[in-house]
């Protein structure tokens, strides 16, 4: 039963879960798009494999280290979506490049000629995508031409292939909106929509077009022109999607039973939840550190490491010993934080699911 976990604790309800694989899935097919799901939200190898029974055509990972430990649990094909540099990681993309299909992305020639050098002594030239600069202020060359000419410089090299274009539009998280959602991820296909055609004309023919966070990615019909989205969060959602509206509580599934274990004044308490359980991002449009189910008007305003914060109208009852369930307000981060989920169905605990590649981010 529920009340017999020890806290803090990272539950996850796998009723929740099925459920919103199964809806990312469709709306995916129906859209005639590929899924490649982003594994850095669950960090597992139990999820994975239910995003791969679902009709996955691979992951993503972040980090080299968590593609290591996907293909040690028998997972193909990989896309490493961020710049691998330096002899260290260099050495490790070659060692995992012998074993599997892995591709990654490059938006630099510093990055493009090291994979090159990979692909040289691999015998076969590393699957590259072009990261294009989505609005976000991260990584990736700009739209249009500065990509293509980039394109052309990287062309030279014999030891890539560049497959595709990428992009993250992270800043649709920025909107409340539902149309201003919608527009934003219309714009995300058509900033690489562009592109890809004027790559076309220079003679670069890719045939891999990616892009879709959890939340553009629900707007499939929008992307016209992607073969293919990178959704994550979707499978837990959090705060950062319940205060946009493009979730709702009975849609995230990751949570957090705290206690509270001290009452100190009215209107205050302390739980046993602190910053290395939750996470200290922040949400858009919500104040404080999570979304308090039994008491939603309840504010978490600061964590130190063991201990989170609250303030609320003393109206307010609360007691010490009472359990509290938490939605965090970026579930990815609580995924590093914990050796595992405890997975449940309604009240019952079912089983216990490792978190395989908590820690690996290098």
């Amino acid at each position: 039963m529920l009340n017999q976990i020890p806290s803090p604790s990272v539950i996850v309800d796998l009723n929740i879960v099925d459920k919103n694989i199964q809806n990312m899935s469709e709306i995916a097919k129906k859209a005639g798009i590929k899924h490649r799901p982003h594994i850095k939200t669950h960090k597992s190898v139990y999820f994975a494999n239910k995003q791969k029974q679902a009709g996955a055509v691979g992951i993503t990972c972040a980090k080299l280290g968590e593609a290591e430990v996907m293909a040690e649990a028998g997972f193909d094909d990989i896309l490493v979506a961020f710049p691998i540099i330096g002899e260290e990681k260099l050495e490790r993309l070659y060692q995992l490049a012998q074993k599997i299909k892995v591709s990654t992305c490059i938006d630099s020639i510093e990055v493009a000629q090291g994979i090159s050098e990979v692909g040289l002594k691999l015998g076969q030239p590393i699957p590259v995508y072009i990261e294009v600069e989505g609005g976000n202020l991260r990584c990736g060359r700009q739209p249009g031409e500065d990509t293509v000419n980039f394109a052309q410089q990287v062309k030279r090299l014999q030891g890539v292939e560049i497959i595709g274009i990428l992009t993250y539009a992270g800043q649709i998280y920025n909107e409340k909106n539902i149309d201003d959602i919608r527009r934003v991820a219309k714009e995300e296909a058509d900033n690489l929509k562009n592109t890809v055609e004027l790559l076309r004309e220079s003679g670069i023919f890719v045939r891999e077009i990616s892009a879709g966070s959890s939340i553009s990615s629900k707007f499939a019909s929008e992307l016209k022109g992607v073969t293919e989205i990178r959704a994550g969060n979707y499978i837990f959602h959090d705060v950062s999607q319940l205060s946009t509206g493009m979730a709702s509580i009975d849609e995230c599934a990751l949570r957090v039973i705290a206690t509270v274990v001290s009452t100190p004044s009215p209107g205050r308490a302390i739980i046993d939840a602190g910053s290395k359980t939750l996470t200290t991002d922040t949400a858009q449009f919500r104040k404080g550190y999570g979304y308090i189910i039994e008491y939603p008007e309840i504010e978490i305003y600061k964590l130190n490491e063991e201990h989170g914060f609250l303030r609320f109208d003393p109206s307010i009852q609360l007691s010490v010993g009472q359990r509290l369930t938490i939605i965090p307000n970026h579930a990815c981060v609580v995924a590093n934080l914990t050796d595992e989920y405890i997975g449940v169905r309604g009240d019952q605990i079912v089983e216990v699911i490792p978190v395989e590649a908590r820690g690996k981010n290098k």
